[in-house]
């Protein structure tokens, strides 16, 4: 355990030392302000059931920002080790690979969660400001959060895997973009093709983001996405491992 805390704390230190993290914090909380403005300025408009808490999870401001951030956190993670060496000492160190593995996908982990906390003074504001609650209860906070916790530590592991399989950043940020994009994407075909079968509408409605995040904004839990998440969360760790231990075996 020591081993991984050291790690772990490698990985968070690289990143906050770079200007990187606080180049996409600085993006992120541009948009995600603009974002809520937006949301509480349509909202003013005339009576609704949507709460300011769906608002601000359910527009293309929030997607856009959300889907963005994957490429951009992880395409150096293994990457950028692999192109300056110094995979090579860690490699040879008396580490584990799987907590090589685990430390780099854990910190990029708490870095994106440092990196959503500040939105949740967004709410905090809102309610000193008008003395109403941004949500029904207390459960849209948690359910919204939550989602986004579980989307992010599956779409970040497929960062870590995406990493691992090239040498260069651009190729691998490409590729995170790309496969998440995907994923993002299937959830929409119930949208974009009124004739999809009943079974894939189900499986489209079950998995899709936007339609999760409506849910669980509004406090109501589905067990069937945690499973998914955090099922394909293990499943990509696990593939981002066998690629680092087949480089080892290569080098």
């Amino acid at each position: 355990m020591r081993v991984f805390w050291t790690l772990w704390k490698r990985e968070v230190a690289s990143a906050f030392l770079t200007p990187m993290a606080w180049v996409i914090l600085f993006f992120l909380l541009m948009v995600t302000g603009f974002n809520f403005y937006a949301g509480v300025s349509i909202l003013n408009h005339g009576p609704t059931e949507v709460t300011v808490v769906e608002s601000f999870f359910n527009t293309i401001f929030f997607w856009f920002a959300f889907l963005l951030l994957f490429p951009l956190l992880t395409m150096r993670l293994f990457s950028e080790e692999y192109r300056s060496g110094t995979i090579e000492p860690l490699m040879t160190a008396p580490v584990r690979d799987s907590q090589v593995v685990l430390a780099k996908f854990f910190g990029v982990l708490f870095l994106y969660c440092v990196l959503w906390s500040p939105t949740a003074i967004y709410f905090l504001i809102f309610w000193w400001q008008t003395h109403l609650t941004a949500a029904g209860a207390v459960g849209a906070y948690f359910g919204a959060y939550l989602l986004l916790l579980l989307m992010g530590m599956f779409y970040l592991s497929i960062g870590c895997l995406c990493s691992s399989l090239s040498r260069h950043q651009i190729t691998a940020g490409v590729m995170t973009f790309s496969i998440v994009a995907l994923f993002f994407l299937t959830g929409l075909l119930t949208f974009l093709n009124g004739h999809v079968g009943a079974l894939m509408q189900g499986i489209t409605i079950t998995f899709s983001p936007i339609d999760q995040m409506t849910q669980f904004s509004r406090g109501i839990f589905d067990t069937r996405p945690i499973v998914w998440y955090l099922v394909m969360t293990g499943l990509s760790l696990f593939l981002t491992l066998q690629a680092f231990q087949a480089r080892r075996w290569r080098s």
